[in-house]
């Protein structure tokens, strides 16, 4: 590793030496502390109302539970307000966090429905990466291509798009359709699930 050295106004150099102030550590030593923090990452689902964002999200706690690396929630616990409930649409932003070997992510499951885009704006204007969820049975719904496009407005660097519910298709043409169609957006990278 290189030995970096600095220089203060008045010609010291930066870090001291040892003898000088024995209780600082080297700018090396900051430097590999720093590599090792994990980084923060925020990201969300967005797509169409009951295209499986939800799921996604407690399938993704579920997972990372089972290696200790966050708390499994439940679909029902992440749509947990009563007005959700009555209604049986997610309303307001849910929260989860999760981590991996490299990073810790909050993770925000942003509604779909189309009376609460305000909502999903809101989420993504904090999105580090986004994964856009599509049904392959439905495909591309207009709510679908508003949130790619308020994605994009928002500024989110990145988005992956999880085609789910792939086993629902009989016909692989119609699914080729789909991803067709999604390829139409460059920045979206498809990922199947069955």
């Amino acid at each position: 590793m290189t030995e970096f050295q600095l220089s203060i106004p008045g010609g010291d150099p930066w870090p001291p030496s040892p003898e000088r102030m024995p209780h600082l550590l080297s700018i090396n030593h900051i430097y590999a502390y720093v590599c090792d923090l994990k980084r923060h990452v925020n990201v969300g689902t967005i797509g169409h109302v009951d295209h499986g964002k939800t799921t996604l999200t407690a399938a993704i706690t579920k997972v990372l539970a089972e290696e200790g690396k966050a708390k499994a929630i439940a679909f029902d616990e992440i749509d947990k307000a009563p007005e959700e409930k009555k209604r049986g649409i997610p309303i307001a932003m849910a929260h989860v966090e999760y981590e991996t070997v490299k990073r810790q992510y909050a993770h925000v499951d942003c509604p779909g429905h189309a009376d609460y885009v305000k909502n999903m704006i809101t989420g993504a204007a904090q999105m580090d990466g986004g994964i856009l969820v599509v049904s392959a049975p439905d495909g591309l719904m207009p709510q679908t291509k508003e949130h790619i496009l308020l994605a994009r407005k928002a500024g989110v660097p990145s988005l992956v798009c999880f085609l789910n519910k792939v086993d629902d298709i009989d016909d692989p043409e119609l699914l080729e359709l789909v991803e067709m169609e999604l390829h139409g957006f460059s920045f979206v990278y498809l990922t199947r699930y069955k």
